[in-house]
């Protein structure tokens, strides 16, 4: 009894929070944008250190071979020429993006975060659900979940050997910077009402990079600008982009888009 009442306090607490630090994201129901608090379960589910350090380990092994598989099939294509992997497989994709044929990211990198969902069975083993390379969204809310415990119940983590992920977004930032082409770091959000703003913000805010929107932002001569609140123009060496591809460039995706960045395929090619 006095453990349940002392985890509903803790719980009282951290949604109290929560909804101080702005923690929601947004959801369209019915053609209309609502905000909820972002759930949170107080108890946490324990994965031993040797089984993470296991699924560390093949979960960068796999996103090795998700990025050699990338700049194979927009270039050489050497995995359908040998057969490992069908033409069909690869071409019928809603994923495929003719347009990026040839384009070759600074220091080869095609996914710079991916999102893999893992499961664990019945059977005790863990199974990968999907990858999520694109726009994979939702670092910050365990970022900041983890940062309210602390508050809340200090002695959690003083008692138990918790591995840390404060580093989260120096490692976001060493990323941006290793990639930076000479200029300012960017994360580019579609916009106050998307589902994921409330993360764009605070990624911006912890890894000391410029907040942008599609219109603080503009191509000339093939290199990408942004204008802060005196029109000043200032080049723009690295963007997290949390767009989706097709919406990215209306010069070269869909023509309809209205958050996109016009001619910044261009950049990406050059």
């Amino acid at each position: 009894m006095i453990l349940m009442r002392k985890l509903k306090d803790h719980m009282e607490c951290i949604n109290d929070l929560l909804a101080r630090y702005g923690v929601r994201f947004g959801l369209y129901k019915n053609g209309e944008f609502k905000e909820q608090l972002f759930p949170f379960d107080p108890i946490p589910r324990v994965i031993p250190k040797a089984e993470f350090d296991f699924l560390e380990k093949g979960l960068i092994q796999r996103v090795k071979a998700l990025n050699c598989f990338l700049e194979d099939i927009y270039s050489e294509k050497n995995i359908i020429k040998d057969g490992v992997v069908p033409e069909s497989f690869v071409f019928s994709s809603s994923g495929f993006l003719p347009e990026c044929e040839g384009i070759h990211p600074i220091k080869g990198i095609h996914s710079h975060i991916s999102g893999i969902d893992l499961v664990e069975g019945k059977d005790g083993e863990w199974y990968i659900l999907e990858d999520n390379l694109r726009i994979p969204s939702g670092a910050s809310y365990p970022l900041i979940a983890r940062n309210i415990c602390r508050r809340v119940s200090p002695e959690t983590f003083s008692k138990n050997a918790i591995a840390d992920n404060r580093d989260y977004a120096q490692m976001l930032k060493e990323m941006m910077d290793y990639v930076n082409t000479g200029g300012i770091n960017v994360i580019l959000t579609p916009g106050r009402y998307n589902a994921a703003f409330f993360e764009h913000s605070y990624l911006a805010e912890k890894t000391y990079s410029i907040l942008a929107m599609p219109s603080d932002l503009y191509v000339e001569n093939n290199i990408l600008y942004y204008k802060d609140y005196s029109e000043r123009p200032k080049r723009v060496g690295a963007i997290y982009r949390r767009i989706s591809d097709e919406y990215m460039d209306p010069l070269t995706f869909n023509p309809e888009s209205v958050i996109g960045v016009p001619g910044i395929m261009s950049v990406c090619r050059t």
